[in-house]
């Protein structure tokens, strides 16, 4: 069977089980199913060969396996999978929640940043238009007040316009889409500013929340609902545990008809789960919390900076001012993206709660009281502290040198190694079938082919130890039976070879190829080098070198040849050609004489004088 009829059965395999769940009341899917047909193939009690190719009974029977458990609604391991698949498609890393919200904003915002770019505005009523199209943009971007709010668009308005007047749209309608663009983002943040200003100023702000203080009331209240649900959750594993070890510990031991062992393993792999789930939440918001710590520190040291450069005054060079503006809303922004993320931690928070309804209702407080009657529950803290001091002697395993054993007082970071089975006992996962026993370090950790492995007790830590490649065989085997627990005791790297029936060559499970031939090559030199071979650092040696070229200044080539050297090869010569030289055989000079100055008296006439006297006043030249 080739690849593509391969993906097509798979896929009409799951389309099948999709269909059948729906017509029984059941919405599921298509990845939720997929996992769970990987589940059952897995399972060996369902007899699936993973070496040949699965027949069309065996698809039936497949199908039917998978319809039985998804829809069964006393399934505390269903809920466990829905849980994992659910968390799984809706949780990731701050920085790509981050990162979604921004493209999905930007997307947004496309429609609206494409027709101001693309404007071709020519008349006053489409210049006002785009104007205010502009001022729609910048709120919108903002998300400071909402645009169909008149006093919040009268407050941008007047702020843009401090900044871009409308008669500057001339000068931005010559702009490239690019620059066009970039300006659009640097209005925005400088408009927020302002407007963030004036609000902590009390002449404005409106439309705007107080984030920070909306994020110090919401995050504490978070918080406090996380660690009330991990201690119900604790307190829940801490009776299912309890209960387990008291019905396995009686001789016979003794089945009770209300209580099925195998469910309340299943639901205390169910809240062991979603404690850990709601751990991974906690630590985002413990994030949260520091991060808007530090933001309202940023945010208050700038308004105070902002405060002192403005003062009273009525102008203030925008040099000075426009980068505060923008810093103060790159804050703001930062507020806002830690309100999306509260949100989206909030949510993910209520939707993980009812996959643990199911085992609520197994077992309520009425019947479980009854059973707890005589049984000592044991926190995991409580299981710990009984077993401070009794450790393994590295001794005992001198025989072996691939088992070494790593304490507190002589491993860096003990608290914080990576530990198989999510801290879990692996050899209590297979003498007690699939039972969940939180490991203690102080006991002594356990590192075997690079990994480390902690245990419930010291025996505990010697009967692993004797068989480590057949002990971790069988926590395997036991993940097989309950595939949920591959999640739980991150067991993806075990079974990071077995792949689905899309995957493979008409098998829904590959063997995994233990050997191959592989080889690498490392480049003599990654990154491109530039010697200046004629480099010199000395200034001496560069001074000597301009001597030297200097004096060849006065040297001349010469050559000669032979008869019989004749034409067999170019002779040159190399000579000096004249240059133009000037001398100058006179000398200009000069010398100064008087100016002459003559005064004509008696021009207009004068009483008594009836002709005119001619006065020479040049003066001598012993005077100058």
């Amino acid at each position: 069977m080739s690849r593509a009829q391969a993906e097509s059965v798979i896929k009409n395999i799951i389309r099948e089980i999709v269909q059948e769940c729906a017509s029984k009341g059941h919405s599921l899917s298509e990845t939720l199913v997929a996992f769970m047909v990987k589940a059952v193939v897995l399972d060996p009690q369902n007899e699936f060969n993973v070496d040949r190719t699965l027949t069309k009974d065996d698809v039936q029977k497949l199908i039917k396996y998978c319809v039985e458990r998804l829809v069964d609604a006393r399934s505390p391991s269903l809920d466990t999978i829905k849980m994992q698949v659910y968390f799984d498609m809706n949780y990731t890393s701050r920085k790509e929640f981050l990162d979604e919200h921004r493209r999905v904003l930007e997307a947004r915002l496309t429609p609206v940043t494409r027709e101001i770019t693309d404007s071709r505005a020519r008349t006053r009523e489409e210049l006002e238009s785009l104007y205010r199209k502009i001022v729609s943009y910048v709120l919108l971007r903002s998300g400071l007040g909402s645009p169909t709010d008149i006093a919040v668009v009268r407050e941008a308005t007047a702020a843009l316009q401090s900044v871009f007047p409308q008669t500057e749209l001339g000068t931005f309608m010559s702009l490239t889409k690019r620059d066009k663009e970039r300006q659009l983002q640097e209005l925005t943040f400088i408009v927020s500013g302002i407007r963030l200003f004036n609000k902590e100023c009390g002449k404005g702000g409106e439309g705007i929340d107080d984030l920070p203080g909306i994020l110090n009331e919401a995050i504490p209240a978070t918080t406090q609902n996380v660690d009330i649900e991990i201690q119900n959750s604790q307190q829940s594993a801490f009776r299912f545990t309890a209960l387990v070890e008291h019905f396995q510990a009686l001789d016979p031991p003794v089945l009770p008809n209300e209580i099925p062992v195998q469910l309340l393993k299943e639901s205390l792999i169910n809240v062991r789960q979603h404690e850990a789930f709601l751990r991974i939440l906690l630590n985002d918001i413990i994030g949260c919390a520091q991060q808007v710590e530090m933001l309202v520190n940023q945010l208050g040291a700038r308004m105070d900076q902002l405060q002192q450069t403005v003062q009273s005054k009525t102008a203030v060079p925008t040099a000075q001012v426009y980068p505060q503006f923008i810093s103060i809303s790159h804050l703001w922004t930062c507020f806002q993206d830690e309100m999306v993320l509260l949100s989206v931690l909030s949510n993910i928070l209520a939707s993980i709660e009812p996959f643990t309804r199911t085992q609520r209702d197994l077992f309520p407080e009425e019947i479980l009281v009854p059973h707890l009657e005589g049984v000592v529950i044991k926190s995991d803290e409580q299981r710990i502290h009984e077993t401070m001091g009794n450790r393994v002697n590295p001794e005992d395993f001198m025989d072996n040198p691939q088992l070494q054993w790593l304490f507190p007082e002589t491993t860096k970071n003990y608290d914080r190694l990576l530990l198989q089975y999510r801290g879990c006992c692996g050899y209590t996962i297979i003498k007690h079938d699939r039972l969940l026993l939180p490991g203690n370090p102080d006991i002594g950790i356990l590192q075997y082919q690079d990994k480390l492995y902690v245990f419930s007790s010291r025996s505990a830590a010697y009967e692993f130890a004797a068989f480590p490649d057949k002990a971790i065989a069988l926590v395997a085997e036991a993940a097989k039976k309950s595939p949920e627990l591959i999640q739980l005791l991150e067991l993806h790297q075990q079974f990071a070879a077995i792949s689905p029936y899309s995957q493979g060559e008409g098998r829904m499970i590959e063997k995994p190829v233990t050997k191959s031939d592989s080889g690498t090559q490392t480049d003599t030199h990654i990154l491109e080098h530039n010697i200046v071979k004629n480099y010199e650092w000395n200034e001496w040696e560069l001074r000597r070198k301009a001597l030297k070229l200097a004096n060849l200044r006065t040297k001349i080539t010469k050559s000669m040849q032979t008869n019989l050297s004749n034409i067999r090869r170019d002779n040159t010569t190399q000579v000096y050609l004249p240059k133009d030289q000037g001398a100058q055989t006179k000398r200009d000079g000069q010398s100064n004489v008087p100016r002459p100055q003559v005064f004509l008296a008696g021009l207009r006439g004068v009483r008594g004088i009836r002709t005119m006297v001619k006065m020479d006043l040049t003066r001598s030249v012993d005077e100058i």
